[in-house]
C-alpha cells in the first residue's frame, strides 16, 4: 500500500501515515461492526437459551435419559435384593423384650456433636481495585497494539536502511545472491499474504451469503469470524464453524437449520482447501505439502497458537534461505517442493531399482513439452552414462547390470507409441520458485525435422529398407541401449534401420559374416568413450573395406572429441554427432541428399 501511494507522487512519510491510518480504520471498522452485531445478538440471548434448553432436554431424554432411568431401575433392584438380608439380621439382634440389643445409655453419649457453620466475608473492594479489576484486561491489548503500529511505522519509514544493513551484515562479500535472497522472500511472502487474504475474504463472504440464506442469525458477524479465523491453518475453519452452528441450533427448535450450516462449512472448506488453493498458490510458496504439516506441528509446540499462524511464512523464509546459501542448501532439500533428485539421476535411480513404472510415468510427464530424442539425450543417455561410471568403479552387480539392460529395453517398448516430434507449447510457468538446485530446467532441443506424412515420400526407397541404416553399438555397457535408442528414433522418422552388436565389427572375419546387403549408412554409438578413441580408427577402416559405398558416422562422442580436428582425422568417419538429435538429422540429410557422400567423393 504505502509503494502504492508513493507511485502517485505522495511523500513517504504521508504515504506511511495514510497507510497506517487505513489500516486502523479497518480494524476499527471490524471492531465496530463485530460489537454491533454482539449487541444485537446479546437480546436475543434468553430466547436462544431457551430453544438450546428444550432442545437439550430432547437429547437427554433420547440419549441420557433412557440410560439414567435403566441404571436407576438396576439401583433400586440392587437396593431390593440387599435389604432382605438387612431386615433378618436387624431381626436377630432385638433383645427379647422387644428392645435393641445396643440400646443402652452409652448411645446418646456417643452421638456426634453438630457442627458450627462458619462463613468468610470480605471487605467490598475500594475504587482503585475496581478501577484495576477492569482497566488490566483492557490497557494490555491496547499497549500491545500501540507498539505494534509504532514499530509498523518505524519500520516503514526505514525500510531501505533496514535492507541495506540486513545485506551489510548477512551477504556484503555477495551482494547479488543476498538481494537475490531477500527479493524472493519479499515476493513469496507478499504473494502468500494476499492471495491467503482474498482467499480468506471470499470464503467469509460465501460463508456469510450461504448463512443468510439458510436464515442464520448474524451472518455478517459469522462471515467475518469465518475470515479472521481461516488463517489459523487446519483448524480455523472448524472453529470458526462452532458460532454459526451454536446459532443455527439456538433459532431452529428442529435440526434441519444446523445440518444445512455443517454442510455449508463442509463443502466450502473442502472445495476451497482441495481446489481453489492448489490452484491458486500453484508453487508460488515452494514448499512441499510434508513440510508444511511438519512446519505447522513444529511451529504450534514451539509457540503455541502464534507459531501456527506464522508457520507457512516462516519455513518459507527457512527455504528462501536453503535455496540461496550452499551452507543451508539441506533445509530447501528437506522443506522445499522441488525434487530431491535430478530427472538424469531419477531415471537411473528408477532403473537400478527396477521400477520401469516410476520411470515411466516420470517419462510421460517430461514428454509432455519436449521430444523424444530430447528425452533420450537429455536424460537417458545420460542416466546410462552414470551406470557406466559404476560399472567402472566395479560398484554394480552382474544382477543389477542386467536389471538396468532390460529396463532400458523395456521402456523402450513403452515408448514406442510417441513420435519424435516437439509438442504444443504450453503456457509458462509463473512460479517465482525459480530453477532448482541442479537446474533441473533442461534444454529442450527441437525434435529433427521429421520424415513422416509428405516428407517421407522424398526417400529414395533404399532408404527406406529395413537394413538401410546400421546402428552399431559401441563396446561400452551403454551402448547398446543408445543404439537402440537411435534405430527406434529412425523407424519413427521413415528409415529403416537395424541394430548391431559391438562384436559384429571386432574383427574382419565377424563383419564378413554378417549380411550386409543394402546398407547405405552405419553409424556407431559410443554413449560412455573417454580418452583417444584409437580403436575406433580400426573399427571405422574395417567397415570401409567391407561397405566403401556406405556413409560412417560416429555419435554420441564428447563435443571435445568432435572438436579436434587431430583425432578427428585419426577416426577417418565421414560425420560426426553428439547427440542422437544430430545423428538424426544427419541420416536424413544424407537420405535427401542434403549433404555430400562421401562414397560419392570418392568414386
Amino acid at each position: 500500500l504505502v509503494d502504492l501511494l508513493r507511485r502517485i507522487r505522495l511523500g513517504r512519510v504521508p504515504s506511511v501515515l495514510l497507510a497506517v491510518l487505513l489500516a486502523i480504520g479497518v480494524i476499527l471498522g471490524l471492531g465496530g461492526v463485530i460489537g454491533a452485531q454482539v449487541a444485537g445478538l446479546a437480546s436475543d440471548i434468553p430466547r436462544y437459551a431457551s430453544t438450546i434448553q428444550d432442545k437439550v432436554q430432547s437429547l437427554q431424554g433420547v440419549t441420557v435419559g433412557r440410560l439414567s432411568e435403566q441404571i436407576n431401575r438396576l439401583a433400586h433392584q440392587v437396593e431390593r435384593a440387599s435389604r432382605v438380608p438387612a431386615e433378618s439380621a436387624k431381626t436377630d439382634n432385638v433383645a427379647t423384650d422387644g428392645q435393641p440389643a445396643s440400646a443402652g445409655p452409652a448411645a446418646a453419649t456417643n452421638a456426634p456433636p453438630t457442627p458450627i457453620p462458619v462463613e468468610v466475608h470480605q471487605p467490598p473492594p475500594s475504587p482503585t481495585e475496581m478501577a484495576q479489576r477492569i482497566l488490566t484486561p483492557v490497557l494490555s491489548p491496547l499497549a500491545t497494539t500501540g507498539i505494534v503500529f509504532v514499530v509498523t511505522i518505524f519500520i516503514l519509514l526505514q525500510r531501505e536502511d533496514l535492507r541495506d544493513r540486513l545485506i551489510r551484515l548477512f551477504g556484503a562479500r555477495d551482494l547479488h545472491r543476498t538481494m537475490m535472497a531477500t527479493d524472493d522472500a519479499a515476493r513469496r511472502l507478499s504473494r502468500y499474504f494476499l492471495t491467503q487474504l482474498a482467499l480468506n475474504t471470499a470464503f467469509g463472504c460465501v460463508i456469510g451469503l450461504g448463512l443468510l440464506l439458510i436464515g442464520v442469525p448474524s451472518p455478517v458477524l459469522c462471515g467475518i469470524v469465518a475470515v479472521l479465523m481461516r488463517f489459523v491453518p487446519y483448524v480455523g475453519s472448524f472453529l470458526a464453524a462452532s458460532l454459526p452452528l451454536a446459532l443455527a441450533a439456538a433459532v431452529d427448535p428442529g435440526w434441519s437449520m444446523v445440518a444445512w450450516t455443517g454442510a455449508l462449512f463442509l463443502v466450502g472448506e473442502v472445495i476451497m482447501g482441495q481446489v481453489v488453493e492448489p490452484l491458486v498458490y500453484g508453487h508460488s510458496t515452494g514448499l512441499s505439502p510434508v513440510s508444511v504439516v511438519v512446519a505447522a506441528i513444529f511451529w504450534g509446540w514451539l509457540w503455541g497458537p502464534i507459531g501456527l499462524i506464522l508457520s507457512m511464512p516462516l519455513t518459507l523464509c527457512l527455504v528462501v534461505l536453503g535455496r540461496h546459501v550452499d551452507r543451508l542448501e539441506f533445509l530447501d532439500v528437506l522443506l522445499g517442493d522441488q525434487p530431491a533428485l535430478t530427472p538424469v539421476e531419477s531415471f537411473y535411480h528408477g532403473m537400478l531399482a527396477g521400477n520401469l513404472d516410476e520411470v515411466q510415468d516420470y517419462a510421460e510427464q517430461l514428454l509432455k513439452d519436449r521430444s523424444l530424442s530430447s528425452y533420450y539425450d537429455e536424460i537417458a543417455i545420460r542416466g546410462l552414462q552414470l551406470a557406466a561410471l559404476d560399472i567402472e568403479r566395479d560398484v554394480l552387480t552382474e544382477d543389477q547390470i542386467a536389471r538396468i539392460r532390460g529396463g532400458v529395453e523395456d521402456l523402450l517398448g513403452e515408448l514406442s507409441d510417441h513420435d519424435d516430434s516437439d509438442p504444443a507449447p504450453r503456457a509458462a510457468d509463473s512460479s517465482p520458485a525459480g530453477p532448482s538446485r541442479d537446474q533441473q530446467k533442461l534444454p529442450k532441443q527441437p525434435a529433427p525435422e521429421s520424415a513422416g506424412a509428405p516428407g517421407q515420400e522424398t526417400l529414395p526407397p533404399a532408404w527406406r529398407a529395413p537394413s538401410a541404416v546400421l546402428c552399431v553399438a559401441g563396446r561400452g555397457p551403454p551402448d547398446g541401449a543408445a543404439s537402440a535408442m537411435l534405430a527406434q528414433l529412425l523407424g519413427k522418422h521413415g528409415l529403416g534401420a537395424r541394430v548391431a552388436r559391438h562384436a559384429v565389427v571386432g574383427s574382419g572375419a565377424a563383419l564378413a559374416s554378417v549380411d550386409l546387403e543394402g546398407v547405405m549408412m552405419v553409424c556407431l554409438c559410443y554413449a560412455s568413450i573417454s580418452g583417444t578413441p584409437s580403436h575406433l580408427r580400426y573399427t571405422v577402416r574395417r567397415l570401409r573395406s567391407h561397405l566403401p559405398a556406405a556413409t560412417i558416422l560416429v555419435g554420441l562422442l564428447p563435443a571435445e572429441v568432435v572438436g579436434d580436428d587431430r583425432l578427428r582425422a585419426a577416426i577417418a568417419a565421414d560425420r560426426y554427432a553428439v547427440s542422437l538429435r544430430e545423428a538424426v538429422t544427419a541420416c536424413l540429410e544424407q537420405a535427401r541428399g542434403r549433404a555430400n557422400v562421401a562414397a560419392a567423393v570418392r568414386a
